[in-house]
Order: C-alpha cells, then sequence, then structure tokens
C-alpha cells in the first residue's frame, strides 16, 4: 500500500484491510515499513517495548521468524516497526543489492500466508523500494482533494522503473478513493479527473469519512473490533457468509474461489458498504478517554 503523499489513507487501509480478510478467514501477515510505526500501534502494539522489528531484521540482527507477532488480531500476523526505521537507510550505504533484503526475508514464509500487506512509508525511498521489490502488486490510496494528485504520476514512475529492473512481477493493482465526501463538487472532481486521466485500474468502491474510524486507532483496534456492532465492514462480511452458506445448500457445491484482485476488491466494498460511510482516514480527531459503550 503505498503513495509517497503522506495523510492519504496507507495506515487506515492496511490496518482494515487485513483484519477484514482476517475475519473472512484468511491468514494476513502485516509489515510495518514506516518508521512513524502506526500500523504497529494501530494493532494495539507498544511499539517502543518490542524487541525484534522490521529495523532488525532489515541490518540481520533477527531472522524474520522472530521479528512476526502472532495472531495480533484474528488470523492477523505483523512485523512492527518503530523509529529505529528511520536510520536504516543510512546503516544501508554500501550493501549489495539492498534492494533485495526484505524480499529475500519475505520469502521464507510468504507460503505460509494468503495474504502480505505491508504498509509503505509516504516517502520513495530505499525502504519503499524494498516493499515494491518484495511486492506483488500495489494498491495506490489517494485523499480526494488537489494536493494528493501531485506526485501521482512520479508514483507510477517509480512503479514501472521497479517493475522494469527489480521486480517484472510488479503490478498497479489499482487506485482505491479515500476521504470522499459527496457533499462536495472537489471530491467529485478529483475522481472524474483521475478516473479521465489515469490508465489504471480504479477500485469502484469509494471510501467515505467517518469519526468512527478515526477514533479507532486511538484505542489500538481495527474497526472490525472497535465498533463491530455498528460497522458496515462486519456486517456486509456476515451477510457474505449468509449468502455463501444458502448458496452452498442450494446448489450443493462451494462457490469458485475468487482472485487476489476480486477479493481485495470485495473487501474494500464490504468495508464501504451499508447506508452510512465508515473506512476512511489516518487524520487524528478528538476521542473519549474510554471506549464508547456497545451499540445495542
Amino acid at each position: 500500500v503505498a503513495n509517497q503523499k503522506g495523510g492519504v489513507g496507507k495506515t487506515t487501509t492496511s490496518i482494515n484491510l487485513s483484519a477484514a480478510l482476517g475475519e473472512k478467514g484468511k491468514k494476513v501477515l502485516v509489515i510495518d515499513t514506516d518508521p512513524q510505526g502506526n500500523t504497529t500501534s494501530g494493532f494495539g502494539i507498544d511499539k517502543n517495548n518490542v524487541e525484534n522489528t522490521i529495523y532488525e531484521l532489515i541490518l540481520g540482527d533477527c531472522t524474520i521468524g522472530t521479528s512476526i507477532l502472532k495472531e495480533v488480531v484474528k488470523n492477523v500476523d505483523i512485523i512492527p516497526s518503530n523509529v529505529n526505521l528511520a536510520a536504516a537507510e543510512i546503516e544501508l550505504i554500501g550493501v549489495e543489492k539492498k534492494e533485495y533484503i526484505l524480499k529475500n526475508e519475505v520469502d521464507y514464509v510468504k507460503n505460509n500466508y494468503d495474504y502480505i500487506i505491508i504498509d509503505c512509508p509516504p516517502s520513495l525511498n530505499m525502504l519503499t523500494i524494498n516493499a515494491m521489490t518484495t511486492a506483488d502488486s500495489v494498491i495506490v490510496p489517494i485523499q480526494c482533494e488537489y494536493y494528493a494528485l501531485e506526485g501521482l504520476s512520479q508514483l507510477i514512475h517509480t512503479i514501472n522503473l521497479v517493475k522494469e529492473r527489480l521486480n517484472p512481477d510488479l503490478d498497479m493493482d489499482g487506485v482505491v478513493f479515500t476521504m470522499y465526501d459527496s457533499r462536495t463538487n472537489l471530491s467529485m472532481q478529483v475522481v472524474e479527473n483521475v478516473k479521465q486521466n489515469l490508465k489504471a485500474h480504479i477500485f469502484q468502491t469509494l471510501i467515505p469519512r467517518n469519526i468512527r474510524l478515526a477514533e479507532a486507532p486511538s484505542y489500538g483496534m481495527p474497526i472490525t473490533r472497535y465498533d463491530p456492532n455498528r460497522s458496515f465492514a462486519c456486517i456486509a462480511i456476515k451477510r457474505q457468509r449468509h449468502k455463501r452458506s444458502r448458496y452452498k445448500m442450494m446448489m450443493q457445491t462451494a462457490p469458485k474461489s475468487p482472485s487476489s484482485s476480486q477479493m481485495i476488491e470485495k473487501i474494500i466494498s464490504f468495508c464501504a458498504s451499508g447506508s452510512g460511510p465508515i473506512f476512511c482516514t489516518d487524520s487524528p480527531s478528538p476521542f473519549p478517554s474510554s471506549p464508547p459503550e456497545p451499540m445495542a
């Protein structure tokens, strides 16, 4: 999940997409490559008291097995990060084939997971290049504001360079619009502008703003745990399970499993379905001192 622009929804997308995939029974590994460590803390982990992080992994001070924290939420493991990672680029000066360090480590465990989601830092540095060299596809969150469009062409150029020189298997999976506000003309104009000028897949689902999602990281929970009674992601997943169960009973056979792109498209759609918005922003917001009471 990459975009060199900050505050567009990379971390929020990574946390909640992985949690929703986990709720659907998929085994997921999340890799936090951002020195801010927001994905790590977003799962309720004290990033400053973790023994092994991706920093130690990149420097060869630990193995990938010892750096993985198991089952931070249902079916989701994570390789955490903290501020120490900011020094990694300096530490790697002069190291040969440093673009492949993360890929070489992930190769040991990738067969243990259905999905590996990498949250990239808001820059096009060596950490992002390592992530792209490791990945098969890139999801690009774009905030529905003008500044978010600046640099998009540079990001696409970087993806193409990595594909050409380092990772021929890399593709751009698509653009997902975040923080969409249907009440403003600007959001609609940004969406139309990207659709007209970007020759890449664009996810049909628009992720709207929602205060509950902005509050969830302060409690170290994905939205599927923070507000399951009102989370349209959870409701949609339950509905999908019910429909699949009825289909099996009627047809006496299981439906064909969707491809990775189809599954991600469905999960993103699930997380934005329902009569109100749910899944959108990295930006901080005021929150109460304790979690809200469950809704009836």
